[in-house]
């Protein structure tokens, strides 16, 4: 049994993120981490969800996988985070998780614990590399420590990834291919080995 206690905190709109973000949990508890799974909620109005049903389909399909809290952040000692780009930048719904963290923030409650990140868009140049790059910037605001993929194993080149952190071009088959999928596992199980040195 590891001594990590991993939050995996994800946004999706459509599904693709929580595909991600399950992928991530499988691996940690192969890992033997405990883990938390937790979604950002949901912010829109529900008048606009209501207009895609996807988007509202996806929302009611997993409204039972319970809401993110700065609680989940505190009693964690590792991160991983999945979330959507819009504009560049992580979705609002995560930014709205992340913008809560404030009072945790302050007593330093953030610091010090490994953390790496996930992210998808509709096209290859949709934002993704920017996407995560910005969250690491919050990261570093926050004293983390932040555990970025590299090109430290086979998979990162066989999914066609980059060195930050894997990322999916989103497609009617959520865009999670198997070569995507061993990706998450080596940068999760790669952020658990990070955080069970610290833990010693």
């Amino acid at each position: 049994m590891s001594d990590v206690r991993l939050a995996v905190i994800y946004y999706s709109t459509y599904g693709t993120n929580y595909k991600m973000a399950q992928e991530a949990v499988k691996a940690a508890e192969e890992a033997g981490a405990e883990v938390r799974f937790r979604r950002a909620a949901e912010t829109a109005p529900q008048e606009v969800v209501n207009q895609q049903d996807a988007w509202k389909n996806h929302l009611e399909a997993t409204k039972d996988v319970p809401e993110a809290s700065p609680d989940d952040l505190v009693w964690a000692n590792a991160y991983l985070f999945s979330t959507p780009t819009r504009y560049g930048g992580a979705a609002s719904q995560m930014r709205a998780f992340i913008d809560a963290l404030g009072p945790v923030w302050q007593e330093g409650k953030l610091a010090n614990k490994p953390v790496t990140a996930l992210t998808s868009a509709g096209n290859t140049h949709g934002g993704q590399e920017t996407t995560l790059w910005t969250l690491y910037t919050t990261f570093a605001h926050w004293g983390a420590i932040i555990v970025p993929t590299g090109y430290t194993d086979d998979s990162i080149f066989g999914s066609g990834g980059n060195p930050y952190g894997t990322s999916v071009t989103a497609s009617k088959d959520a865009g999670v291919t198997e070569a995507k999928i061993a990706a998450i596992h080596h940068q999760t199980k790669r952020l658990i080995g990070v955080a069970e040195k610290l833990a010693r």
